[in-house]
């Protein structure tokens, strides 16, 4: 059994909808708002020091996080491609330039703007921070709607970063900006929403409203 710590609609959602498309046994812990909750950074930090989601523990107990590395380990594990293209798979190279892309340009963001405070002294400053922030993710996002194909963002193939743009467009700024900004990013996401696989998981961290 997996053990994931989790907060509905957060970045745990990343590895959660992965868990449920291999079907592996797996329990949700969810834990508090992290940025207000001490007790919950606290419950946290006891595997994860940085109290950071995903934080992901083994069945034999050893923990990972990083949601790239969670992806990568949970198709060696299972020992199948359909998330992740094998080694000589002609879009692995796109794969991995894209899914790191994602986590180490893109998601950041969302720190940097939901904790100005973090990064810069001052209310009037960190408010002109969080506008920045989010300007700058939003040209990020735009360089991957110029690289997306269709139906999926590798083309005819499915892939892990299909269900990360899922997950991800849910985020500020949100659909509706995707739509008419990104719209074959948007395309993904709507196809993604329909796979019966994640339907619970979808329900669980988006329902709605």
């Amino acid at each position: 059994m997996y053990k994931l710590f989790a907060r509905p609609g957060w970045g745990s959602v990343l590895a959660e909808a992965q868990l449920a498309w291999y079907g592996l046994p797996f329990e949700v812990e969810d834990l508090g708002d992290l940025f207000t909750s001490e007790e919950a950074r606290q419950r946290l930090a006891t595997v994860n020091p940085l109290a950071q989601i995903p934080t992901l523990v083994l069945p034999d107990g050893r923990v990972m996080t990083e949601s790239a590395a969670i992806t990568l380990y949970l198709a060696d594990v299972t020992g199948r491609h359909d998330l992740v293209p094998e080694a000589r798979a002609p879009e692995r190279p796109e794969f991995l330039r894209w899914l790191v892309f994602m986590v180490a340009n893109i998601y950041p963001t969302f720190t940097y703007a939901d904790l100005p405070e973090r990064f810069v002294p001052g209310v009037d400053a960190q408010k002109a921070f969080r506008v920045n922030v989010d300007t700058y993710a939003q040209r990020l996002w735009a360089q991957m709607d110029g690289a997306a194909g269709q139906p999926w963002f590798l083309g005819a193939r499915f892939s892990a970063i299909d269900i990360f743009i899922a997950a991800m467009t849910q985020w500020r700024p949100k659909r509706p900006w995707f739509a008419g900004a990104c719209p074959r990013l948007h395309a993904i996401a709507e196809g993604v929403d329909a796979l019966p696989p994640l339907a619970e998981v979808w329900r669980r961290n988006y329902p709605p409203e």
